[in-house]
């Protein structure tokens, strides 16, 4: 039974991180027949509801039970970010604990898609990542990862047609709560997402990768790779010295060939760094012949970081150097610019008080 042993709700159990059969197994424990775990579910998971008093086809005595015994997660809104340029909408969302995450709405053509936050903090200690100049406070539990979509959707008014986990922390260093997520996020009786729509980004946590591939779970794996040599690479992504290149690679081919979903490489160009035409054909030549796809990424400039973009010659350069090469590859359009749409700096703002 999950519980909330560290946080605020102490010794309570966590029921909205409880899949279906979970439920199901909890009020027959509890003496209640199966149509009430049918209810509470769907309270849970399709009406998405804030407190069991909400649940108004239940009679008192399994409300009243349900409040003493649980506790529904819920992501509060302290602050939102809208743009004046593009209508995205960056939230920073605290939990009963009083920690905060952040997460962005985009709107696209096809739909609404949203970037969560799988950790607080992280341990990866990326140099040009916001999020880990914090420090790593804990992991998020399903309920709360699940509780960002649920809060945006009804602040918005919209559904949510697709999920990025490139948030705040890397989601397979939190990899039980962040499957057990993923589960009930594609549960046809709660959000019903196809998984074919989620996209989880890691920066290379090698054992995971072959780990979740063997799940078969079809949701769309992205790497950031940012670099084609170990030795640099490690200057920027710490992890490359623990799991170096040639194995993250490898990782990566056994995740496409065992669930056929091409890997997506994201690239994020850092003016003098590994924007030059060679950085270009040293990527090309890595993974050129595997199914892939490169997202070029005008770094998010990050205060205290040196780094800045390269200009918008080099990035269509470095494209068209990819593409003759035989690999495709797109540029990430720049969303929310005024609003610090990246993830890390609102949080960072609001730990320094500003």
């Amino acid at each position: 039974m999950l519980r909330a042993d560290n946080f605020g709700n102490m010794s309570k159990i966590d029921i909205k991180s409880m899949s279906f059969e979970e439920v199901i197994a909890f009020t027959q424990e509890k003496g209640y027949p199966r149509f009430r775990a049918e209810q509470i579910y769907s309270w849970l998971h399709q009406k998405q509801v804030n407190g069991f008093e909400e649940m108004s086809n239940l009679p008192k005595s399994l409300i009243e039970e349900l409040s003493s015994i649980c506790y529904i997660s819920v992501a509060n809104i302290e602050k939102k970010l809208v743009s004046r340029y593009d209508n995205t909408v960056k939230y920073l969302f605290s939990f009963c604990d009083g920690e905060c995450v952040e997460a962005v709405v985009m709107d696209y053509h096809h739909g609404h898609s949203m970037c969560i936050s799988t950790q607080v903090g992280c341990k990866m200690g990326c140099t040009f990542c916001a999020t880990g100049m914090g420090g790593f406070i804990r992991n998020l539990t399903p309920s709360e990862i699940l509780s960002q979509i649920h809060t945006a959707q009804r602040d918005l008014n919209l559904r949510i047609s697709s999920l990025v986990l490139m948030g705040m922390g890397e989601p397979l260093d939190n990899f039980e709560n962040v499957v057990k997520f993923i589960k009930l996020a594609t549960d046809e009786k709660g959000l019903n997402l196809g998984a074919r729509h989620i996209t989880l980004s890691t920066c290379g946590v090698v054992p995971k990768i072959y780990e979740l591939a063997d799940l078969h779970i079809p949701i769309n794996l992205s790497l950031s790779l940012h670099d084609t040599k170990n030795e640099t690479r490690s200057r920027t992504m710490p992890i490359s010295k623990k799991y170096p290149l040639e194995d993250t690679l490898k990782a990566c081919k056994y995740y496409s060939d065992t669930t056929g979903r091409r890997i997506t490489y994201e690239y994020a160009l850092i003016k003098g760094v590994n924007d030059s035409e060679i950085n270009a054909l040293e990527l090309a030549n890595l993974i050129k012949g595997t199914l892939c796809h490169v997202n070029l990424i005008p770094v998010n400039p990050v205060e205290g970081t040196g780094y800045s973009q390269s200009s918008e010659k080099n990035i269509r350069n470095f494209q068209k150097i990819l593409e003759r090469h035989g690999v495709t590859a797109t540029v990430r359009r720049t969303l929310g610019s005024d609003i610090n749409a990246s993830c890390g700096q609102l949080r960072g703002k609001q730990i320094r008080g500003n």
